[in-house]
């Protein structure tokens, strides 16, 4: 397994990081702010997928799962299935469904009995 996200290749970065000493006026280059070399590591978490109906172990940045669960909240199929966050996410949604219906029932019960006192009013 190499050190980058399975989905978008994220890994190592190079780059120097440096102080914030302003260094002294008439341009003494002892005193100049370092800079020196290291290394940007990505935020990688290691957690099961299931891919062509196995399960397998792999690392993932946290923008692209971030962007799972963002999907599957969503009701979106994402681009990966995640092992042990699947049950999980499916009652979720489930549960927000039912929610949503229960909203849409008590709406259509306002309309209904709205339309209903207007009739009778124009009746009457």
């Amino acid at each position: 397994m190499t050190f980058g996200c399975y989905h978008c290749g994220k890994g190592l970065l190079y780059g120097r990081s440096h102080t914030h000493h302003r260094g002294v006026a008439g341009g003494r280059w002892k005193k100049r702010a370092p800079k020196t070399q290291r290394i940007f590591k990505a935020n990688l978490v290691r957690l099961s997928i299931i891919e062509k109906g196995k399960t397998m172990r792999v690392r993932l940045c946290a923008k692209c799962l971030k962007r799972i669960r963002k999907d599957m909240i969503d009701g979106k199929k994402p681009f990966l299935t995640l092992a042990n966050i699947k049950k999980e996410m499916n009652a979720k949604n489930k549960e927000t469904k039912a929610v949503e219906d229960a909203k849409v029932k008590v709406k259509t019960k306002k309309v209904k009995a709205v339309k209903k006192e207007k009739t009778s009013k124009k009746k009457s």
